[in-house]
C-alpha cells in the first residue's frame, strides 16, 4: 500500500482517475464497501502495476529441479537451489514495454497484451506471489485487503506530498510532477528507505 499510495502521489492524473472512480462508484454512500471495490478497474490495474514495479520480496522461496534441466542455453543440474529473482522478472525490458514507468493502463480492456496477465501464479511474466505448490498463502488476503485500505483512503482523502512538495521532472503534457524519494530498502518486504511523507487532506462528498 505504501508503495501504491507513492506512485500515485508521483502521478497525479492517475491519482485523480482512481479517486474519481472510487467517488462515482460509492456515490450515495458514507464509505466504502466490497461490492464498491468489484467496480474498481482502475484501481485493481493501479494494484497490479504497483505489485509488478515493486514485489514485496525480491527472490521468492529457493527451488530445486529433481533432474537435470537446460534454461536458456544454461545447464541446470538436479537438486541445484534456483533462486526466482520477482523484481527483475516484473522489469524484464523484453517483457514489458516501459518497464521502469507506472503505467497501470497496460493491464486494462484494449490496453496492451499484458491486459491478460495476473499476479495468482499463471503467467510467467510477472510471479510476485509465486507459483504452484509454493505459492503465497496470504496472496488472496494481500490482494483484498489492500485494495479495500487504498479505496478508502483515495475516497477519504486528497492526498499530496508533505511541505507542498517537491516538483520533479515534468511529465508527458510538460506538468511538473511532486518527487519522492523512491531508493528501495530490503527486509522482511522491500519499503522505501526514507519513509512516505504525505498530507492527507479530508475530502468531504
Amino acid at each position: 500500500m505504501e508503495w501504491a499510495m507513492a506512485e500515485l502521489v508521483t502521478h497525479p492524473r492517475t491519482m485523480r482517475r482512481a479517486q474519481d472512480e472510487v467517488r462515482t462508484a460509492t456515490a450515495g454512500s458514507t464509505g466504502v464497501n466490497e461490492d464498491h471495490v468489484a467496480q474498481l478497474d482502475d484501481l485493481k490495474a493501479m494494484v497490479k502495476e504497483t505489485l509488478r514495479l515493486h514485489a514485496p520480496v525480491l527472490l521468492l522461496v529457493p527451488r530445486e529441479p529433481r533432474a537435470d534441466a537446460e534454461i536458456l542455453g544454461y545447464h541446470v543440474p538436479a537438486c541445484t537451489r534456483v533462486l526466482v529473482n520477482a523484481w527483475a522478472i516484473g522489469r524484464d525490458p523484453a517483457t514489458w514495454e516501459r518497464a521502469e514507468d507506472f503505467v497501470p493502463g497496460r493491464f486494462m480492456d484494449g490496453g496492451t497484451a499484458a491486459t491478460s496477465v495476473d499476479f495468482r501464479g499463471q503467467h510467467f511474466e510477472l510471479r510476485t506471489f509465486g507459483a504452484g505448490r509454493r505459492v503465497c498463502l496470504g496472496m488472496g488476503f494481500a490482494e483484498a485487503s489492500a485494495e479495500m485500505a487504498l479505496a478508502s483512503l483515495l475516497y477519504h482523502f486528497d492526498w499530496e506530498v508533505a511541505g507542498g512538495g517537491v516538483l520533479g521532472s515534468r511529465n508527458r503534457e510538460g506538468t511538473p510532477t511532486p518527487s519522492l524519494d523512491m531508493t528501495e530498502m530490503n527486509g522482511i518486504a522491500v519499503h522505501i528507505k526514507s519513509g512516505l511523507p504525505l498530507l492527507a487532506k479530508p475530502w468531504v462528498p
